[in-house]
């Protein structure tokens, strides 16, 4: 397990669920209003609208804020929002992308070097760190939802790439422009997934001790804090004895 994937296990398990869900639906609200206000309102015609959808209903997010955050974008009174990718480095040498959606790049930019110089890494220009990373698309369903020779089958038959199916569940990858079909293609056949994800995945991977890791994912954690901060992406790894003391921690 690398990177992303334990950092957000880590989290999950040390987080304050209430306080991390309010901001999670605030920046899912956000995405669906940015959307819906640089294409249709529709999302069976805005494939952004119908991933933000897809990905805000697999976080349990209510129909009214979703409904909400489209007649936001309608009603003409949003904010301004663009999209804006920082890279860089942890301390030891450890890849970090992080993506914003900011109405104020000054504001932003600032505020994520900031989280980078405190914690001692360097941010570069875009592209420094995105070579190490594939981006690809993650559709996660719970082990229930079908057999793996059936998940497996009805996934490629979507166009996904491959999928792993384990007593936790069955995760669907694909390339990241098929993500929004994939997913509403499955959906349709096995109900609501899990989760629904654009992320980008490391192919090179940098392994660290238990002390830097710390050090790392207090700095993924305070990243992702930002309001402006969409995700966070490193490519860190420890071993389990190192992830099982943090996630107990």
């Amino acid at each position: 397990m690398a990177g992303h994937s334990q950092f957000k296990n880590i989290m999950h398990r040390k987080g304050k669920q209430d306080a991390m869900r309010a901001k999670l639906f605030a920046k899912l609200a956000r995405e669906i209003t940015v959307a819906a206000k640089t294409g249709t309102p529709d999302p069976a015609m805005n494939p952004r609208l119908r991933l933000a959808i897809q990905n805000a209903r697999a976080e349990n997010m209510p129909k009214d804020n979703i409904e909400r955050a489209i007649k936001k974008a309608l009603g003409g009174d949003a904010d301004t929002f663009e999209q804006v990718r920082y890279e860089g480095y942890a301390p030891g040498g450890v890849a970090v992308i992080v993506e914003a959606l900011t109405d104020n790049r000054n504001r932003t930019g600032g505020a994520v070097r900031a989280v980078f110089t405190k914690y001692n890494g360097n941010m570069g220009a875009t592209g420094s760190v995105s070579h190490m990373f594939a981006r690809i698309g993650e559709i996660r369903f719970k082990a229930g939802a079908a057999t793996p020779d059936a998940m497996l089958e009805a996934a490629i038959e979507a166009g996904a790439d491959d999928v792993d199916s384990s007593p936790d569940g069955h995760l669907v990858v694909t390339a990241f422009e098929a993500l929004g079909q994939v997913a509403g293609t499955l959906e349709e056949t096995f109900g609501a997934p899990d989760q629904v994800k654009a992320i980008w995945t490391p192919t090179l991977t940098t392994q660290v001790d238990g002390e830097r890791a710390e050090t790392i994912l207090k700095m993924l954690a305070a990243l992702e804090d930002d309001d402006d901060v969409q995700a966070v992406f490193s490519n860190f790894e420890v071993d389990e004895e190192t992830l099982a003391r943090l996630t107990a921690a």
